[in-house]
């Protein structure tokens, strides 16, 4: 799908960056490889959770789960790995390193195409919770993404969902696909690096990055998908992201373990909706506030209006998601895709009850 010869530097030294995103990364590479199968359902059920940046604020609702106790509440032994982009997290799923990985919808998508029966079980997201930002050296050639033909693009990781969103805006914008150059540059201090370097001249990041480069007064928003609104003005329509997705037949044969999951998340995020930025803020481990919790407190309260309040999948999410892959996707450009296997409510709506 790419050009892997032109990328082969770039993405190499993306991957050599990304030795400094945080510890937890580095720790759930090597605890995910030695891996065990969940047990049986039950008390003190054992599931490992793949998170494609544990510190993202897009998937702030897996620790937060966790440090609110709601996993233990519900009998079940949840381990958290991380991984800096969420199709590491998909890798782990699909090889069967973890039961769960909590990353983009549209993954399902491109899994189903490929023969693999993916879905999602808890939409934590209607909107993907992403910002594309310019360099200060960039701002005055891109001013859209009309201006992206010749640019240098950072994503967290080829093949991953911002790579998805990034090729999409070119197209949409008349810009091909084979006229832009997606740099793999992971997220936090890896991505901030690149853009002042100029090593990129844009890229699509989350909060808490997005905070710290305007903070740091290294970048401006060029298009903000952080709000239904922001993701319908970019995308045509809701653009469910951030989710909680697991291999359907693993789903099928332990359900009430998928049950409890879904009960655990879903009064996530409704305590999320009733809690402010900073209430949520003082939940998190210490470190993701990196020394200035208000600063985090701020990026919090930028991406909130991305989350659902209960793990339903919005009404036309998956269409718009289709729509926005098949525009430059060959493989599912190509395919009949079944939506309906790519998602499901059975479990949320059980949870919300």
């Amino acid at each position: 799908m790419h050009k892997s010869a032109r990328y082969a530097a770039l993405a190499a030294s993306g991957l050599l960056a990304l030795s400094s995103l945080t510890a937890c990364a580095d720790d759930a590479s090597t605890t995910a490889s030695a891996g065990s199968a969940a047990k049986g359902d039950g008390k003190g059920t054992k599931v490992k959770i793949m998170v494609g940046g544990l510190d993202k604020v897009i998937y702030l609702p897996a620790m937060l789960t966790q440090r609110l106790g709601y996993f233990d509440a519900e009998g079940l032994d949840v381990e958290l790995l991380s991984e800096p982009a969420g199709v590491q997290a998909e890798t782990a799923l699909v090889s069967g390193q973890v039961q769960g990985a909590v990353g983009f919808y549209d993954h399902t998508l491109d899994l189903q195409v490929k023969g693999k029966a993916v879905e999602s079980v808890v939409q934590f997201s209607h909107a993907p919770g992403e910002v594309e930002i310019v360099s200060n050296k960039a701002a005055d050639e891109i001013k859209s993404p009309k201006d992206f033909k010749g640019k240098k693009l950072g994503v967290t990781g080829l093949g991953s969902s911002t790579n998805f969103l990034t090729e999409y805006l070119a197209v949409k914008n008349g810009v091909r696909t084979s006229d832009i150059t997606p740099v793999a540059v992971g997220a936090g201090p890896t991505f901030i690096s690149a853009l002042e370097r100029g090593s990129i001249d844009a890229g699509m990041t989350t909060d808490p990055t997005v905070a710290t480069i305007l903070a740091k007064n290294a970048g401006r928003v060029l298009i903000d998908m952080r709000t239904p609104e922001g993701s319908d003005a970019a995308l045509g329509g809701p653009y469910p992201s951030s989710s909680l997705y697991m291999q359907t037949d693993w789903v099928n044969s332990h359900k009430d373990t998928v049950q409890k999951l879904a009960n655990a998340f879903v009064k996530t995020l409704k305590w999320m909706s009733t809690h402010s930025a900073a209430e949520i803020a003082d939940k998190m481990p210490a470190d993701y506030s990196q020394g200035d919790k208000t600063l985090y407190a701020a990026a919090i309260q930028s991406t909130l209006p991305m989350f659902t309040k209960d793990g339903v999948m919005p009404a036309n999410g998956p269409e718009t998601v289709e729509k926005v892959l098949k525009a430059f996707n060959p493989n599912i450009k190509n395919a009949d895709v079944d939506l309906s296997k790519t998602y499901t409510t059975e479990f949320v709506k059980k949870a919300t009850g």
